[in-house]
């Protein structure tokens, strides 16, 4: 099985991970917190707080009770929480988000429910003084 262990001969780049896609399918429910280098898209329903180091994608049939935090992200789903982007947030025709939003840009598409605050262009060290707390999600009714 040497296909399984790691060449401590190498080390790993950090652009490694930008090829990592990790799938949440529709039917599936995770409880706990994620964190990847990679990228995530969620179909299915994630009761935690989500890191993600590139890409998030909250497909329409996601579901997340927990707070965000990304280099990017596109929502089409449901997202009861905090969500913190550092680059561009896009909301599709079908998302909802239940929370406030800390980003450096906001693409709304029309259809689109956000339900809180927006912070946008804030640099990283503005965001510890923000109003906003990602340590604490939004407890609204649960995700159904």
């Amino acid at each position: 099985m040497a296909m399984f262990q790691a060449n401590p001969g190498k080390k790993e780049s950090s652009n490694a991970a930008q090829g990592i896609l990790n799938i949440i399918g529709q039917g599936t429910k995770v409880t706990g917190d994620l964190q990847s280098n990679g990228d995530i898209r969620v179909d299915g329903a994630i009761e935690g707080q989500i890191h993600v180091a590139q890409k998030l994608v909250i497909g329409a049939s996601g579901k997340v009770l927990g707070n965000i935090e990304a280099d990017f992200a596109t929502v089409a789903g449901h997202i009861k929480g905090n969500v913190v982007v550092k680059q561009v947030l896009e909301l599709k025709p079908s998302a909802r988000i239940d929370g406030d939003i800390i980003a450096g840009k906001v693409i709304i598409e029309s259809g689109a429910q956000f339900n809180g605050r927006c912070t946008m262009n804030v640099t990283p060290q503005n965001q510890q003084s923000s109003p906003v707390s990602t340590k604490t999600a939004v407890e609204p009714p649960a995700v159904q």
